[in-house]
């Protein structure tokens, strides 16, 4: 189902890391670190949209346009693109902090599943659904 205005409120999430030495190779932020910051974002963004817990089921259409050094503050940014009825496609993107530009400097698509206790994918609970749940608990 594509998002509607009841599931923007918890749609997107940002934040701010800094390239250590220890994150890069060479003077360059190190792909495999730089796709961990990227999953970290997806699943914040996917847990906080669905309330429950979320899995990584793929990753794909990775694109890294522009290198990022050592010591860059980059910004990450995870937003929802789509809610299916247990999927979620969250698309992310990373771009140091003082260049900002038309196209981040690295951008990919992750899709994250609602999944119950044993890890079953399970329909993600509408927020009205959520909302009674958090009343009973109270």
């Amino acid at each position: 189902m594509p998002l509607t205005a009841e599931h923007t409120g918890l749609a997107e999430t940002r934040f701010t890391e800094i390239v250590l030495l220890e994150h890069a190779q060479g003077d360059a932020l190190y792909g495999p670190n730089v796709l961990r910051m990227m999953g970290k974002a997806a699943f914040v963004c996917a847990s906080r949209h669905a309330r429950c817990a979320v899995v990584l089921a793929k990753a794909d259409s990775i694109e890294f346009r522009r290198m990022i050094g050592t010591g860059e503050i980059v910004d990450v940014r995870a937003r929802l693109a789509f809610r299916g009825h247990s999927s979620m496609t969250v698309l992310v993107d990373v771009d140091p902090a003082d260049r900002g530009g038309d196209m981040p400097a690295v951008s990919g698509r992750f899709m994250m599943v609602a999944v119950d206790r044993d890890g079953v994918p399970m329909p993600i609970p509408s927020l009205a659904d959520q909302s009674r749940r958090e009343e009973t608990a109270s």
